[in-house]
Order: structure tokens, then sequence, then C-alpha cells
């Protein structure tokens, strides 16, 4: 089972030096043992850190009663340049001057408040600052001779302009077939088809066209059967108008 890391300087911990004997370290560890112990503490927070403190205590002695674990920290101090004590000591260089411990100092850098060119975005006083079409970057314009365009027109003599598009036209209007095989979804003849409402009761179809406003594509194909009606000469019954809300009945 691989043992604990401890982080830090045990000889820190135990106020002791590097040199000192395995029977130092014991009765150093006792006396703090009987200092920082939980058990003198008078309230909650107080026990909670001599717990910590006292849990630090032990894992600094756990490391330096074990002869590997203590040559292991010796070695790493002498490599780093620490005296007895655990402070960093300053080495002789070879031209005998002392060299501070510690890691190298950083590479040194561009201080953030160097100065910057800004010589290129310079405008001299009353100068144009925008450039000229030629040398715009991306697509040039489509020339207007390869648009075909109509001349604006005004609606009206005071309405806005309107452009007619030469491509407009008008929608197309349903096949006899196609208005025929439309399906009411209203209506006593609700679920059946305009075909069939025509063989049934025509004034209906006369009715649809006639009344009928928020479903424009069912007024059309109505209309396309209404007609073909006319056309064949289709004797219907006109159905009277229903008086709206308001309008008094005749009596």
């Amino acid at each position: 089972m691989p043992q604990p890391t401890f982080h830090g300087d045990p000889y820190r911990v135990l106020g002791l030096s590097s040199d000192a004997s395995d029977g130092a370290i014991k009765r150093r560890w006792r006396e703090l043992a009987r200092a920082h112990h939980p058990d003198r503490a008078a309230d909650p927070g107080e026990a909670e850190r001599l717990t910590k403190q006292m849990a630090r205590i032990n894992a600094a002695y756990d490391v330096l009663r074990d002869p590997e674990r203590r040559s292991r920290i010796d070695a790493r101090q002498r490599r780093a340049g620490t005296d007895a004590s655990g402070f960093a000591t300053n080495r002789a260089s070879d031209n005998g001057h002392e060299e501070p411990a510690g890691p190298p100092p950083p590479r040194q850098t561009r201080p953030v408040t160097a100065r910057f060119d800004t010589s290129r975005v310079l405008h001299r006083r009353n100068a144009t600052l925008r450039r000229s079409a030629s040398v715009l970057d991306g697509q040039p314009p489509t020339p207007r001779s390869r648009v075909e365009q109509e001349p604006l027109r005004a609606s009206d003599p005071c309405g806005p302009i309107l452009r007619r598009s030469r491509a407009a036209r008008p929608p197309r209007l349903p096949t006899l077939e196609e208005a025929r095989r439309t399906e009411l979804a209203f209506g006593k003849f609700r679920g059946r088809t305009l075909g069939e409402v025509e063989r049934i009761e025509p004034t209906y179809i006369d009715w649809i066209a006639r009344t009928i406003t928020r479903d424009h594509d069912l007024v059309v194909r109505a209309r396309v059967i209404r007609d073909d009606m006319n056309a064949r000469g289709v004797e219907r019954r006109v159905r009277p108008v229903t008086p709206g809300f308001g309008e008094p009945r005749e009596a």
C-alpha cells in the first residue's frame, strides 16, 4: 500500500532542526500532542481547529519516525538549499557570488505600457476617410443594364410608389374535377365533396360561393362549379338571404 505524501516541511511543523535525534522527535511530538489535543478545547470551533492542527502534527511525526521517508525529506531539502530550520539560503556560484535560492526568475517580457505604432491610422486634417469604389473588396455591383426593371409608378396620386413585376401572373384556377373532389368540413354536408353537394342540392354551391368569406380556396372551387352549372344551364332555386344580426325580419 503506497504511503501518503506529506506536503511541506515536517521539521517546521514540529519546530525541530534537521539534525534532531529520534528521541528528541518523539519528546517534541508528545509535548505538542498534550498542548494541542482537541479535548482541551472550550468550544466546537476551537475543537475543529485543534483537530486539524493535531492531524498535521501526527502526519509530520509519521514522516520523521520512518528512516526511509526522513532520508528522502533531508535529501530534498539539501537539493533545495535549505538549512536545518527549513528556510532557504543563498548558494555560491562558480564565480564566487551568492545566488538567491529558489526557482529561476521569469524571463523578461515586454511591458504592458509599451508604445504602439499608430502612424498607419493617422489621417490628415480634412482628409477623405472613405476609399474609392475601385478599391473595395469583394464582387463589383451588377450593372443596371443587365437587370430588367420597369420604371417606378404611383399606385395612387398621393399614395406610395410601387414597382409592378413583369413576372406577376394571376393565380391558377382549379379544374372542375379538383373542385368537385373538395371535401366540406362544416355544415349539413360535412364530410361530403362539392361534387356530391352539386348533385344533391345545387343551391348550396351558390350559397358557398356567395356567402363564405373565411376559406378563400373553398370559395374559388365553389365558383368554378357554379360557373360550370351556369354554362350548362342547370336550373336551381334561389336561396333566400338570411337577415343578419340586428336586421328586422319581414312580417
